[in-house]
């Protein structure tokens, strides 16, 4: 399936189902509909179906942005940590 490059609310559907592994560890695939669960989430691919969506957030203000900056920040202050050690 299609990665999602950005967060975003779904518009327009046909059938789609979605991988969010990547983001909640659920292996199960997540159907979206315009009426129950709209948002797409970047790092996300898509499994079944089609859709269209309005951007909502790219790049370090999408939800896999957050991620890997708190992630990247999590690393720098146990290096600093250990570099105040000795």
């Amino acid at each position: 399936g299609d990665l999602l490059p950005a967060d975003g609310v779904l518009i327009q559907g046909n059938d789609l189902k979605i991988d969010e592994s990547a983001l909640t560890g659920e292996s199960d695939h997540v159907r979206k509909s315009l009426d129950k669960d709209p948002l797409l989430l970047s790092g996300t691919h898509v499994m079944e179906g089609s859709g269209r969506m309005v951007v909502t957030a790219v790049g370090v203000n999408s939800q896999s942005g957050i991620i890997f900056t708190l992630l990247g920040a999590a690393g720098d202050d146990e290096e600093d940590g250990r570099d105040r050690k000795g």
